[in-house]
């Protein structure tokens, strides 16, 4: 089904692992092709509840573009990200269910913007983020300027951006830039922990709340409380919200079915 990638699902969890190794996970055309597929694959999936992204490797989690492969077929740099990447992100971002990223090595240039556009990123001390587009004369891209200032602030995104520096994961924690960095020995125990309540958790309920977040930044309130209202009336149809609700009456523990 996939040459680039492995894709799983297990008991709720739909596993993307970047498989090229050998190239440090660098995105190809196919490569991202494929991962868009991927994600597609999984809004198709009712049972899938939850979905981890991460890299082959110990190295790398994604090096970013492939530069040996050129623009993947394209006509020009604007193209390749039009029909290569862009897809891709939004894609992501409106998958209505909680996107992890294992971040188990280096993920710079669009590497970096593939791991920010995950809902969680959840990385290796030892791992670092970099949006080295600056060193070969380039901006960031795939939707690294929309991201890196709603999460840390303009200014802070600007040096990240302009300088191209290593950003180790403690620091990426500590700023806001990932959710958490922790010993390489104890990242899949986190990760597992973190992925458990999510299989368990009211998908469509978590949906919801990432559709609307997405609209946050440029939308006025009254435009945010009308989504609210919108949303909250179609969660209120559903058999999770009926389960919580009941569940709250009669002082139990609820058991969601991410319906």
């Amino acid at each position: 089904m996939f040459e680039y990638l492995t894709y799983e699902v297990n008991d709720g969890v739909a596993r993307i692992t970047l498989n090229r190794p050998q190239v440090y996970n660098a995105l190809s055309a196919g490569l991202l092709k494929e991962m868009t597929r991927a994600i597609e694959t999984t809004a198709a999936d009712e049972t899938v509840r939850v979905v981890v992204i991460t890299g082959a490797g110990d190295k790398a989690f994604c090096s970013g573009a492939d530069l040996k492969e050129g623009m993947g077929g394209a006509n020009s740099l604007g193209d390749s990200l039009r029909q290569n990447y862009n897809p891709l992100i939004l894609a992501i971002r409106s998958l209505p269910k909680p996107i992890i990223c294992r971040l188990n090595g280096v993920a710079a240039g669009a590497g970096c913007s593939l791991a920010l556009a995950c809902d969680l990123v959840i990385a290796t001390e030892e791992a670092y983020l970099s949006q080295i587009f600056v060193n070969i004369g380039l901006m960031p891209d795939a939707g690294s300027t929309f991201f890196l200032p709603r999460l840390v602030g303009m200014q802070k995104a600007f040096e990240i951006a302009s300088t191209g520096r290593k950003v180790s994961a403690i620091e990426a924690a500590q700023i806001g830039l990932i959710h958490k960095a922790v010993p390489a020995s104890e990242l899949d125990v986190e990760l597992a922990d973190i992925v458990s309540y999510y299989q368990n958790a009211p998908t469509r309920s978590i949906g919801a709340m990432k559709q609307v977040m997405n609209q946050a930044m440029y939308s006025t309130l009254d435009q945010m409380l009308e989504l609210e209202a919108t949303h909250q009336d179609q969660l209120g149809r559903t058999h999770d919200a009926a389960e919580g609700i009941m569940a709250f009456l009669q002082k139990r523990k609820a058991a969601y079915r991410g319906k």
